[in-house]
Protein backbone atom coordinates (compact mmCIF):
# COMPACT_ATOMS: atom_id res chain seq x y z
CA UNK A 1 0.00 0.00 0.00
CA UNK A 2 2.79 2.42 0.91
CA UNK A 3 4.44 1.81 -2.87
CA UNK A 4 1.45 2.17 -4.27
CA UNK A 5 1.11 5.50 -2.47
CA UNK A 6 4.40 6.49 -3.48
CA UNK A 7 4.40 5.41 -7.10
CA UNK A 8 1.01 7.95 -7.56
CA UNK A 9 2.30 10.99 -5.44
CA UNK A 10 5.81 10.45 -7.22
CA UNK A 11 3.50 10.48 -11.15
CA UNK A 12 1.56 13.56 -9.51
CA UNK A 13 4.42 15.48 -9.17
CA UNK A 14 6.77 14.92 -11.70
CA UNK A 15 4.26 14.65 -14.93
CA UNK A 16 1.48 17.33 -14.46
CA UNK A 17 1.57 17.93 -17.98
CA UNK A 18 0.70 14.40 -19.28
CA UNK A 19 -2.23 14.26 -16.44
CA UNK A 20 -3.99 17.40 -16.40
CA UNK A 21 -3.23 18.82 -19.76
CA UNK A 22 -6.64 18.95 -22.20
CA UNK A 23 -5.37 21.35 -24.90
CA UNK A 24 -3.76 19.18 -27.20
CA UNK A 25 -5.82 15.78 -27.78
CA UNK A 26 -3.84 12.63 -27.38
CA UNK A 27 -3.95 12.01 -31.56
CA UNK A 28 -1.78 14.73 -32.60
CA UNK A 29 1.20 14.04 -30.60
CA UNK A 30 2.15 11.54 -33.09
CA UNK A 31 1.81 13.98 -35.95
CA UNK A 32 2.97 16.99 -34.66
CA UNK A 33 6.17 15.44 -32.69
CA UNK A 34 8.99 15.22 -35.03
CA UNK A 35 11.08 11.98 -35.53
CA UNK A 36 13.58 11.31 -32.64
CA UNK A 37 16.52 11.33 -34.98
CA UNK A 38 15.88 15.07 -35.65
CA UNK A 39 14.70 16.01 -32.38
CA UNK A 40 17.11 18.76 -30.55
CA UNK A 41 16.69 19.86 -26.83
CA UNK A 42 16.79 23.51 -26.71
CA UNK A 43 17.47 23.25 -23.05
CA UNK A 44 20.18 20.98 -22.65
CA UNK A 45 20.29 21.37 -18.95
CA UNK A 46 18.59 18.73 -16.86
CA UNK A 47 14.73 19.67 -15.55
CA UNK A 48 14.82 19.50 -11.55
CA UNK A 49 12.37 17.34 -10.45
CA UNK A 50 10.95 17.37 -6.58
CA UNK A 51 10.71 13.84 -5.28
CA UNK A 52 8.25 14.58 -2.35
CA UNK A 53 8.73 12.98 0.70
CA UNK A 54 6.10 10.68 1.19
CA UNK A 55 6.56 9.27 4.19
CA UNK A 56 6.67 12.38 6.33
CA UNK A 57 3.04 11.93 7.10
CA UNK A 58 4.13 8.79 9.24
CA UNK A 59 5.88 9.54 12.51
CA UNK A 60 9.68 8.86 12.83
CA UNK A 61 10.80 5.42 13.76
CA UNK A 62 11.48 4.34 16.87
CA UNK A 63 15.34 3.97 17.03
CA UNK A 64 16.34 1.54 19.67
CA UNK A 65 20.11 2.77 20.54
CA UNK A 66 22.59 2.64 23.33
CA UNK A 67 21.64 6.41 25.11
CA UNK A 68 18.14 5.38 25.58
CA UNK A 69 19.65 2.62 27.83
CA UNK A 70 22.58 5.54 29.00
CA UNK A 71 19.19 7.66 29.60
CA UNK A 72 17.58 5.00 31.68
CA UNK A 73 20.63 4.52 33.39
CA UNK A 74 21.19 8.18 34.13
CA UNK A 75 17.61 8.79 35.38
CA UNK A 76 18.63 5.66 38.25
CA UNK A 77 21.89 7.54 38.93
CA UNK A 78 20.05 10.69 39.51
CA UNK A 79 17.13 8.28 41.65
CA UNK A 80 19.96 7.69 43.79
CA UNK A 81 21.57 11.19 43.60
CA UNK A 82 18.07 11.95 45.49
CA UNK A 83 18.12 9.34 47.74
CA UNK A 84 21.41 10.06 48.75
CA UNK A 85 20.26 13.95 49.47
CA UNK A 86 17.39 12.09 51.55
CA UNK A 87 19.89 10.26 53.38
CA UNK A 88 22.18 13.62 53.55
CA UNK A 89 19.19 15.81 55.18
CA UNK A 90 18.15 12.34 56.89
CA UNK A 91 22.23 12.94 58.26
CA UNK A 92 21.88 16.84 58.77
CA UNK A 93 18.25 15.66 60.86
CA UNK A 94 20.41 13.59 62.99
CA UNK A 95 23.33 15.79 63.42
CA UNK A 96 20.53 18.70 64.23
CA UNK A 97 19.18 16.00 66.89
CA UNK A 98 22.55 15.59 68.53
CA UNK A 99 23.01 19.09 68.71
CA UNK A 100 19.66 19.65 70.56
CA UNK A 101 20.70 16.15 72.69
CA UNK A 102 24.07 18.44 73.36
CA UNK A 103 21.73 20.86 73.85
CA UNK A 104 19.52 19.71 76.35
CA UNK A 105 22.68 18.20 77.89
CA UNK A 106 23.97 21.72 78.87
CA UNK A 107 20.56 22.93 80.16
CA UNK A 108 19.97 19.93 82.44
CA UNK A 109 24.10 20.94 83.42
CA UNK A 110 22.78 24.50 84.00
CA UNK A 111 19.97 23.36 86.18
CA UNK A 112 22.50 21.78 88.04
CA UNK A 113 24.81 24.61 88.77
CA UNK A 114 21.31 25.94 89.53
CA UNK A 115 20.65 24.12 92.37
CA UNK A 116 24.19 23.92 93.42
CA UNK A 117 23.63 27.77 93.53
CA UNK A 118 20.37 27.51 95.55
CA UNK A 119 22.27 24.77 97.88
CA UNK A 120 25.19 27.53 98.68
CA UNK A 121 22.66 30.38 99.38
CA UNK A 122 22.56 31.45 102.79
CA UNK A 123 19.50 31.33 104.63
CA UNK A 124 17.73 33.45 107.97
CA UNK A 125 16.99 31.27 110.55
CA UNK A 126 12.39 32.20 109.97
CA UNK A 127 13.38 30.83 106.15
CA UNK A 128 14.89 27.84 107.80
CA UNK A 129 12.18 27.32 110.03
CA UNK A 130 9.39 27.82 107.66
CA UNK A 131 11.32 25.15 105.27
CA UNK A 132 11.53 22.91 107.48
CA UNK A 133 7.90 23.36 108.59
CA UNK A 134 7.03 22.95 104.63
CA UNK A 135 8.74 19.52 105.19
CA UNK A 136 7.43 18.31 107.74
CA UNK A 137 9.79 18.26 110.60
CA UNK A 138 11.28 21.14 112.92
CA UNK A 139 15.01 20.98 114.47
CA UNK A 140 14.60 20.93 118.65
CA UNK A 141 18.27 21.12 119.76
CA UNK A 142 21.74 18.80 119.55
CA UNK A 143 21.66 15.32 121.20
CA UNK A 144 23.14 15.81 124.99
CA UNK A 145 25.55 12.85 125.18
CA UNK A 146 24.18 12.14 129.03
CA UNK A 147 20.38 11.92 127.79
CA UNK A 148 18.90 8.94 127.56
CA UNK A 149 16.62 9.68 124.47
CA UNK A 150 16.43 6.39 123.01
CA UNK A 151 13.79 3.87 124.89
CA UNK A 152 12.20 0.57 124.75
CA UNK A 153 10.16 -0.53 122.08
CA UNK A 154 6.39 -0.06 122.90
CA UNK A 155 3.24 -1.56 120.95
CA UNK A 156 2.73 1.96 119.54
CA UNK A 157 2.75 3.29 116.07
CA UNK A 158 2.34 5.77 114.38
CA UNK A 159 2.42 7.24 110.43
CA UNK A 160 4.15 10.33 109.35
CA UNK A 161 5.10 12.45 106.48
CA UNK A 162 8.29 13.56 105.47
CA UNK A 163 8.44 15.57 102.46
CA UNK A 164 6.53 13.63 99.65
CA UNK A 165 7.02 9.72 101.76
CA UNK A 166 4.77 8.42 104.56
CA UNK A 167 6.46 5.51 106.93
CA UNK A 168 4.59 3.79 109.45
CA UNK A 169 7.34 4.14 112.75
CA UNK A 170 7.38 2.80 116.32
CA UNK A 171 9.56 3.38 119.09
CA UNK A 172 13.62 2.50 117.87
CA UNK A 173 12.64 2.11 114.23
CA UNK A 174 14.78 2.98 111.84
CA UNK A 175 13.67 5.20 108.36
CA UNK A 176 15.69 6.65 105.69
CA UNK A 177 14.38 10.10 104.23
CA UNK A 178 15.31 12.19 101.38
CA UNK A 179 18.36 14.13 102.66
CA UNK A 180 16.89 17.00 104.99
CA UNK A 181 18.73 20.49 105.03
CA UNK A 182 18.73 22.58 107.95
CA UNK A 183 20.23 19.54 110.05
CA UNK A 184 23.23 17.72 111.45
CA UNK A 185 24.08 14.48 112.75
CA UNK A 186 22.98 14.07 116.61
CA UNK A 187 20.07 16.80 116.40
CA UNK A 188 16.89 16.36 117.86
CA UNK A 189 13.92 16.30 116.09
CA UNK A 190 10.08 16.87 116.06
CA UNK A 191 8.56 15.34 112.82
CA UNK A 192 5.23 17.39 113.06
CA UNK A 193 2.72 15.90 110.00
CA UNK A 194 1.56 12.99 111.86
CA UNK A 195 -1.53 11.40 110.01
CA UNK A 196 -2.48 8.59 112.29
CA UNK A 197 -1.72 7.57 116.14
CA UNK A 198 -2.87 3.63 117.12
CA UNK A 199 -2.28 1.58 119.85
CA UNK A 200 -3.70 -2.01 121.54
CA UNK A 201 -6.73 -0.04 122.89
CA UNK A 202 -6.99 3.38 120.52
CA UNK A 203 -6.61 4.37 117.28
CA UNK A 204 -6.82 8.12 115.91
CA UNK A 205 -7.18 9.10 112.11
CA UNK A 206 -6.10 12.55 111.36
CA UNK A 207 -7.95 14.93 108.72
CA UNK A 208 -5.42 15.22 107.61
CA UNK A 209 -3.19 15.25 110.49
CA UNK A 210 -3.25 15.52 114.38
CA UNK A 211 -2.09 18.48 115.65
CA UNK A 212 -1.94 17.32 118.87
CA UNK A 213 0.47 14.42 118.40
CA UNK A 214 4.24 14.30 118.35
CA UNK A 215 6.81 11.99 116.86
CA UNK A 216 10.54 12.32 118.18
CA UNK A 217 13.44 11.59 115.90
CA UNK A 218 17.50 11.51 116.27
CA UNK A 219 19.18 12.40 113.26
CA UNK A 220 22.20 9.41 112.91
CA UNK A 221 23.60 9.88 109.42
CA UNK A 222 23.77 11.59 106.63
CA UNK A 223 24.49 9.16 103.42
CA UNK A 224 23.84 8.09 99.85
CA UNK A 225 21.31 5.59 98.09
CA UNK A 226 22.78 2.52 96.23
CA UNK A 227 24.09 3.76 92.73
CA UNK A 228 20.89 4.12 89.80
CA UNK A 229 21.96 3.92 86.26
CA UNK A 230 20.57 5.94 83.74
CA UNK A 231 20.53 5.12 80.38
CA UNK A 232 19.15 6.99 77.43
CA UNK A 233 18.77 6.35 73.63
CA UNK A 234 17.30 7.84 70.65
CA UNK A 235 16.88 5.51 67.63
CA UNK A 236 18.19 6.34 64.49
CA UNK A 237 19.85 9.31 66.18
CA UNK A 238 23.45 7.73 67.39
CA UNK A 239 22.15 9.17 70.59
CA UNK A 240 23.54 7.14 73.49
CA UNK A 241 23.92 8.60 77.21
CA UNK A 242 24.65 6.66 80.72
CA UNK A 243 24.57 8.01 83.46
CA UNK A 244 24.47 7.36 87.25
CA UNK A 245 22.52 9.00 90.32
CA UNK A 246 22.84 8.52 93.86
CA UNK A 247 20.50 9.97 96.41
CA UNK A 248 21.46 11.86 99.11
CA UNK A 249 19.62 9.87 102.12
CA UNK A 250 19.34 11.18 106.10
CA UNK A 251 18.84 8.30 108.52
CA UNK A 252 16.53 8.93 111.13
CA UNK A 253 15.87 6.81 114.71
CA UNK A 254 12.38 7.06 116.24
CA UNK A 255 12.73 7.69 120.22
CA UNK A 256 9.30 8.89 121.40
CA UNK A 257 5.54 8.80 120.35
CA UNK A 258 3.01 11.33 121.63
CA UNK A 259 -0.57 12.12 121.44
CA UNK A 260 -2.10 8.44 122.37
CA UNK A 261 -3.48 6.38 125.23
CA UNK A 262 -0.16 4.01 125.70
CA UNK A 263 -1.14 0.60 127.70
CA UNK A 264 0.46 1.15 130.99
CA UNK A 265 -1.57 4.74 131.29
CA UNK A 266 -4.67 2.93 130.24
CA UNK A 267 -4.30 0.03 133.02
CA UNK A 268 -3.72 2.90 135.82
CA UNK A 269 -7.30 4.27 134.72
CA UNK A 270 -8.48 1.23 134.71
Amino acid sequence: MANRRFLQSTIRHCCPSLLYSSTTPIRSLTTSLPSIETVTLENPSPVPCKIPNCFAQFNPPMRFSSRARSSDGDNGEEDYEDDGSDDGDDDGEEEEDELSGSEGEEEVDEEGVAAKAVENRTYSLEEKEAEAAAIGYKVIAPLDPSERAFKPWEPVFAVIQIGSHQFKVSNGDVIYAERLKFCEVNDKLLLSKVLMLGSRSQTIIGRPTLPEAAVFAVVEEHALDAKVIIFKKKRRKNYRRTKGHRQELTRLRITDIQGVMKEEKAAIAA
